[in-house]
């Protein structure tokens, strides 16, 4: 493929590239998510206004190297996680899938990852090298049918080698992240570390994994730019699992400078990997929080007590995040690559409330869930919204913020654009890049998440009394413009959402289902609910049984729209950032209407005309791939692994009326192309779909 062809044409659309520049280049791009942190824990987002209100009662922290980054960077106040815990967020964040279509929900930790395009499936495919430090926990059981783990570590499927990763260092476990001295296992017992698929854990004395990872990474990134001397861009997942359950400290201060000659550096001999495995396990606490008091009874007449000490180890972890940050981009500025280098900064869900000292953690603290109410496991904001933090000096404005919605899932269509390849059909999200840069216009992201949980959102004073101990059960939530619907220990679909304006009301309180109006938006949030998802065997809902509503269409005509795109596409992409070759309408999306011989792709778009109330089976064959959506379900997917000419199936309840349609396919220079869509439902067997159940909008 021709990437560097692709990488014009689709940055030249959001205006990155410059005039006189035909050639740019492969952006390197660094991933870095955090584990529990919360909104509120960004010094530049919020623990600054702490600091500066000055309140004895509310303590607060620091993130100096963040605050930095937010300057010079671009900050994005309502980014979503995908979920509001690690396993199904990160899951979806991989596949760039929301939580109505990845195959990871609810608590199912250490699920193998769906064997199907990744971030790291994409960026591989288009040239870069690609690296994943510290927790993965996405890997599988193994080939065995009962839940045993394997006993190699190569029969575990969904290991990151085998998701599109070209390098690994780190715990391969979900529970394996939750103790952050690997070796001596301070808290919750010793753990293994894998690189690649080599458990090397033994070597590891005193190493603290905040340090750990970031010493690896930064091995990493000089082995291919100054060592290898590389040409190829990199991608990065820097999977920390700290601030988590807020347990372990370091063992010292964290080395002066940064970068190539400062900072945490690998020396890579065993018993002393890096240069922080040193001095004494769990035992250094920041200057800045080690004598910190606060006003504990909210008395001004009573002395001061100290912080518990739970809370000064929850400071130190953040920090020690915030210096880890600040020395990779010296490392990048002492290489001299900062400019071509993306970094994103995000975290997996909201705070949390776990701890493994004798001492608990309560997050009310320093209100690590900002002005929200909800925690970890809450679909209110505060387990779900955590913000995000995009660092890209020259081409993303210093100091812009970004008002519009986005949720993790959008960083796969993001890469693969700056990278310069369409996203995968597959993926759920949006490219953010017209947002990043302020450049082109913004396509809007859908937010949406459903989950289960057991327990009750904990009864904070600084949670509004309907939030306190509310019972969570089968939960969603959804997002359309300023509006967020959420509704908790669902029973069936036909419970209503609560309806908040969540720029005037952050904190949920005004409840705006019941004013006059609200009904309709109330029918739109379901409806689009049930048009996006896909029911999942293993993460059943009360919804799963309803029948996905039609669209009132006000004019059509019979028919389908069709575009070619040229381009050797590795997969049916989304058409939506991509400028067509030729366009047409015909009565059936049949790849015979186009005459070109060319390598491309093809999108057909239009209605489905269903005639009964019923559940729906469809079926599809290409000769090479394909996939299909009706509304933004996905239904059919003949991609990934597809052998040309086989069939693939997709069931679907759907009420009779209209229901839009979109077919992705690709064809191959010297191939017969050709298509086919069948259908069987109510009353009817397996046949073809007739053009007469086919719709488009009415040309004016």
């Amino acid at each position: 493929m021709n990437y560097q062809h692709l990488l014009f044409g689709t940055l030249a659309l959001t205006g990155i590239v410059a005039k006189g520049n035909p050639q740019p280049k492969q952006p390197n791009i660094i991933f870095i998510l955090t584990d529990d942190l919360g909104w509120g824990d960004f010094g530049f987002q919020f623990q600054n206004q702490r600091a500066k209100l000055n309140v004895r009662s509310e303590p607060w922290t620091k993130t100096p190297n963040l605050d930095q980054l937010a300057k010079k960077g671009v900050q994005m106040p309502n980014h979503y996680a995908p979920a509001p815990v690690s396993a199904p967020s990160r899951a979806s964040l991989m596949l760039g899938q929301h939580q109505g279509h990845a195959n990871v929900r609810d608590n199912q930790f250490d699920k193998a990852l769906e064997n199907n395009y990744t971030i790291a499936t994409v960026l591989k495919t288009a040239g870069y090298s690609t690296a994943i430090f510290g927790k993965w926990g996405l890997q599988g059981l193994g080939n065995k049918k009962s839940d045993q783990e394997p006993t190699n570590p190569s029969d575990w499927v969904a290991q990151p080698l085998n998701r599109g990763f070209d390098y690994f260092y780190g715990y391969m476990r979900h529970s394996d992240g939750h103790e952050h001295y690997p070796k001596e296992g301070v808290y919750r017992g010793k753990k293994e570390v894998y690189e690649n698929l080599k458990n090397v854990a033994a070597d590891l004395d005193k190493c603290y994994t905040a340090d750990l990872w970031t010493a690896r990474a930064k091995k990493w990134i000089v082995e291919q730019k100054l060592e290898k001397k590389s040409e190829k861009p990199f991608f990065i997942y820097l999977a920390y699992d700290t601030p988590h359950a807020t347990c372990e400290l370091p063992t010292q201060e964290y080395p002066k400078g940064g970068g190539l000659k400062g900072g945490v550096q690998w020396i890579g001999e065993p018993g002393h990997m890096i240069n922080t495995a040193s001095g004494e396990v769990d035992s250094w606490i920041h200057p800045d929080y080690a004598n910190q008091t606060y006003d504990n009874d909210k008395n001004p007449a009573t002395p001061e007590v100290p912080w518990p000490n739970v809370f000064k180890r929850y400071a130190t972890s953040t920090r020690r995040l915030d210096c880890a940050i600040g020395d990779i981009v010296q490392l990048l500025k002492d290489l001299k690559i900062e400019d071509n280098t993306m970094i994103v900064i995000t975290t997996d869900n909201g705070p949390s409330r776990e701890s493994y000292l004798k001492e608990d953690f309560e997050p009310n603290f320093f209100n690590n869930f900002g002005p929200f109410d909800g925690i970890k496991r809450d679909l209110l904001e505060g387990g779900i919204r955590v913000s995000a933090l995009a660092y890209w000096p020259g081409h993303f404005p210093a100091g812009r913020v970004i008002q519009t919605p986005s949720s993790s899932y959008d960083w796969l269509p993001t890469f693969a654009q700056m990278a310069g390849v369409a996203a995968p059909a597959v993926a759920d999200g949006v490219s953010l890049l017209p947002s990043l840069t302020g450049k082109g216009k913004q396509k809007e992201s859908y937010v949406y998440a459903e989950y289960f949980e057991g327990g009750k959102t904990p009864a904070y004073d600084e949670f509004l009394p309907d939030h306190q101990n509310k019972k969570r059960n089968q939960m969603q939530m959804i997002r359309m413009n300023n509006y967020v619907g959420i509704r908790y220990n669902i029973l069936s679909n036909s419970d209503n959402l609560e309806i908040f304006d969540i720029i005037k009301d952050p904190q949920q309180a005004h409840n705006l289902a019941g004013n006059p109006g609200m009904d309709i938006v109330q029918q739109q949030m379901k409806d689009k609910m049930l048009q996006s998802r896909r029911p999942n065997d293993s993460a059943k809902r009360p919804y799963d049984n309803e029948l996905v509503p039609a669209t009132e269409v006000k004019k059509t005509e019979q028919g389908i729209e069709w575009k070619t795109f040229k381009g050797d596409f590795p997969w049916a992409p989304n058409v939506a950032e991509l400028v067509p070759s030729e366009t047409g309408n015909t009565d059936y999306p049949d790849l015979k209407v186009i005459t070109n011989t060319y390598n491309q792709a093809v999108s057909f778009a239009g209605y489905l005309q269903i005639p009964y109330d019923g559940e729906y089976t469809f079926t599809l064959s290409a000769n090479e791939k394909a996939f299909l959506r009706i509304h933004d379900a996905s239904v059919i997917d003949a991609d990934f692994g597809y052998v040309g000419g086989t069939e693939r199936t997709g069931l679907i309840k759907l009420k009779a009326g209209l229901h839009p349609v979109r077919i992705y396919c690709t064809t191959k220079t010297g191939s017969k192309p050709f298509l086919n869509f069948q259908w069987s439902g109510p009353g009817f067997s397996q046949q073809k779909v007739p053009a007469s159940a086919f719709f488009m909008d009415t040309i004016i």
